[in-house]
């Protein structure tokens, strides 16, 4: 199987996980886009959708799928999306998409995160994918800074706005063992809006496509 058949099969398999009725959390990127084509199959039995960029509500509008603003619903029963690299702790880098911050928010609001990937994101150590950190722009010097007396090598994103207007600071070499940490760490940098670690809040589910078919792990 190619890997996008593999994104494609945990997608269509998160739909399980989606209750009649409920108003789903949709996250970003290329595996979330197919577990978007696949609630589109049972759009009628669905209230609707929040989503965590502009491009993934483009595309749930697409289909004909009503999207919430977050701030108009108390609670999401799950939070489908995709992850950058995962460990067997559950914990997660995300970012590469640019859409961290929006993809933190939904996942907090919501009662279970499903995690939808190939086994290429699978990791014993977080870190060897670049972490992306959202900055507001006047920042981002001080913020890179920062970063580097934390170990890492933090490599501007160029030409990448945010949904939020904000820059992306792509930190190379950081062999995270510790995530909850530098996850606090990071998050209480003046200028900081997120970092791309889920480790405080992981994934409750990860579905993970592989040859043999979907591997499914739960905390």
């Amino acid at each position: 199987m190619t890997q996008d058949e593999l994104k494609k099969a945990v997608g269509w398999a998160a739909l399980q996980y989606v209750q009649p009725g409920t108003i789903v959390g949709v996250g970003t990127g290329s595996t979330a886009a197919h577990f978007i084509d696949a609630l589109g199959t049972i759009k009628d039995q669905i209230e609707g959708a929040v989503s965590s960029s502009e491009a993934s509500t483009q595309k749930l509008k697409s289909l004909g799928i009503p999207v919430f603003d977050l701030n108009n619903v108390d609670e999401l029963s799950v939070y489908v999306d995709g992850a950058d690299e995962i460990n067997p702790q559950m914990q997660m880098i995300k970012g590469g998409g640019a859409a961290l911050t929006r993809e933190k928010i939904v996942a907090a609001v919501a009662k279970k995160f499903v995690c939808i990937a190939d086994a290429s994101k699978e990791v014993d150590i977080l870190g060897n994918f670049p972490l992306p950190v959202e900055v507001i722009p006047m920042a981002r010097a001080y913020v890179a800074r920062e970063l580097v007396k934390l170990g890492g090598q933090p490599e501007y994103r160029q030409h990448v706005m945010t949904d939020n207007g904000n820059i992306i600071l792509d930190v190379h070499n950081l062999r995270i063992l510790d995530p909850i940490a530098l996850e606090k760490a990071i998050n209480a940098l003046p200028g900081v809006v997120t970092v791309g670690l889920f480790a405080a809040r992981g994934a409750d589910v990860a579905l993970i496509g592989t040859p043999d078919g979907v591997k499914t792990i739960t905390q």
